[in-house]
């Protein structure tokens, strides 16, 4: 099965090298469970009218080391609630990466990224070319391949299937002796 390509709008750029996701949500907001409430205080800090300006399907574009920090999960869950299909990086925080490739939510490292969109450019993430298209500028960026297990990962849509499909898949069916 192969990726789907995403394809929307750079939602936002966050420039800051080492970015803790938290910041997306505040420190104060990061044990809230309801969605509505934790996704009403995503980015109030960047552009309180984050929410009604983004659409589904659109990325979110990071620098260097995107993700750095405590790798919690509710800044990203807000972000998927809204509709947020994936984030483009200069490069991801390990920690990071490896909790949201096992959530099933979509991370692209691409080198040049924050030079090759602006804000609310219209891209596209081909998977099988492995490139990002600016369809705004009309221009094409290489990234970097996906290690083989985390895109299997995220074409089964997460570590739990994943695992579920892979074991499933090995095991013989018929277990008696």
């Amino acid at each position: 099965m192969a990726m789907q390509n995403l394809r929307g709008r750079v939602a936002f750029k966050f420039d800051e090298i080492d970015f803790d996701v938290d910041q997306i949500v505040g420190v104060k907001n990061i044990k809230t469970t309801n969605m509505d409430e934790l996704a009403k205080a995503a980015m109030q800090e960047y552009d309180p009218g984050f929410a009604s300006a983004v659409r589904p399907g659109d990325l979110l574009v990071g620098n260097h080391n995107f993700g750095y920090g405590h790798p919690h999960y509710p800044p990203m869950k807000a972000m998927r609630h809204m509709g947020i299909a994936g984030v483009i990086a200069e490069s991801f925080s390990p920690g990071y990466w490896r909790g949201e490739i096992s959530m099933g939510f979509p991370q692209i490292p691409c080198p040049g990224i924050l030079a090759f969109v602006e804000r609310w450019d219209e891209i596209e993430v081909d998977w099988s070319a492995q490139c990002v298209r600016n369809l705004t500028q009309g221009t094409v960026l290489a990234f970097e391949p996906l290690p083989k297990a985390d895109l299997e990962m995220l074409e089964a849509g997460g570590l739990e299937t994943y695992l579920k499909k892979r074991f499933l898949n090995d095991t013989p069916k018929d277990l008696s002796p």
